[in-house]
């Protein structure tokens, strides 16, 4: 059985708190499927965001707005940079403690999660919950209880604006199986190995993830390729080690992979083709 060192509540992109991820895609591209196991904000700093979702349609963020995407989210997106210059945007991810104190009295979602949110720069003035979050972030001084009471008060200002977020109840079969593979995502998971740690057969396990409508081998793909894009956007890690640590065994497969799946190279996330 693999050892898991790490508690299945954090994922690579999970803190014991709450950080901020900036974000950068230089070229114009849609992702498809994508799957947000944890509450997501995304504050649009250059460009627009187009999401598409089931239940929803169509919406759009524009520079200055706040998109939220609460856990749960499937959604094909599209982020649009300007005329010579790269989609920027700060993304700040929500454990699910911080949401579930301040949100404590609302029922869980019983199938779904809510929708997506848009918070409008020229109505609700988003920029004010930013500056809450990096005013907390970037005060080194203060004791971390007093820091975990701060990190509060961006759900609590949302909450009196009438964004209403859900209680997260982790019921669904691709969150906890993309939990668990994010405790390694450079492990080569086994089927044996997975249903172990659900305390299943393989056999059980899959049935239960036929509920999601995917398997496990997809759900292992989407979570490496979707972890990839995440640090092709934030980081400046060379693409080489992004495959290695999103358990590719060669670059070049982790780059077809990428590809056929989103349609764009790698390498254009950060450079925008001529």
């Amino acid at each position: 059985m693999h050892p898991i060192q790490r508690n299945m509540g954090m994922s690579p992109q999970e803190v014991d708190s709450v950080s901020i991820f900036p974000i950068s895609q230089a070229t114009a591209a849609t992702f498809s499927d994508l799957y947000f196991r944890l509450t997501f904000f995304f504050f649009i700093q250059k460009g627009s965001k187009r999401v598409l979702t089931s239940s929803q349609g169509e919406m759009t963020g524009e520079e200055g707005d706040l998109m939220i995407f609460p856990p749960g989210s499937m959604v094909t997106l599209e982020n649009r940079p300007v005329l010579d210059d790269s989609y920027r945007a700060l993304g700040v991810c929500f454990p699910h403690d911080l949401i579930n104190a301040v949100y404590a009295d609302l029922p869980p979602p019983t199938k779904t999660a809510s929708g997506i949110q848009v918070v409008r720069a020229t109505t609700q003035h988003p920029a004010n919950i930013l500056e809450l979050i990096q005013n907390t972030l970037d005060n080194d001084t203060l004791p971390e209880a007093i820091r975990q009471h701060r990190l509060l008060e961006p759900l609590i200002w949302l909450r009196a604006h009438g964004i209403l977020l859900p209680r997260f109840v982790q019921d669904h079969p691709i969150s906890k199986v993309r939990e668990l593979i994010e405790t390694d995502l450079s492990y080569q998971w086994t089927a044996a190995e997975v249903a172990e740690q659900f305390g299943m057969s393989e056999a059980t396990m899959r049935r239960w993830l036929s509920k999601s409508g995917q398997g496990l081998s997809k759900i292992l793909l989407h979570t490496r390729l979707e972890h990839g894009l995440s640090l092709l956007q934030t980081t400046d890690v060379q693409i080489s080690q992004i495959a290695l640590d999103c358990g590719f065994k060669t670059p070049s497969h982790f780059s077809d992979s990428f590809k056929k799946r989103f349609e764009i190279r790698p390498k254009d996330i950060r450079s925008a083709t001529v």
